[in-house]
């Protein structure tokens, strides 16, 4: 737990300073690749969670049903 814990603070830190420089190179502002760097992780993080959800569902199951005579 200890390790996976590390890893992901490490990815974040390594993602932020990624998303802030590119936004700064694009930008020339620091205001606006700050509020980038914060924002795109969050919006990242529902994506991220709708996508996981996508890949557990069942949509073997899904097809099947809606196949089925009403």
């Amino acid at each position: 737990m200890r390790q996976e814990l590390a890893k992901t603070l490490t990815y974040l830190s390594i993602h932020l300073t990624i998303g802030f420089t590119v936004a700064y190179l694009m930008t020339g502002s620091w205001q606006i690749a700050g509020g980038i760097a914060i924002i795109e992780p969050c919006i990242n993080a529902v994506a991220f969670f709708f996508h996981e959800r996508a890949w557990k569902f069942d949509w073997a199951a899904w097809k099947r049903d809606r196949s089925l005579p009403v």
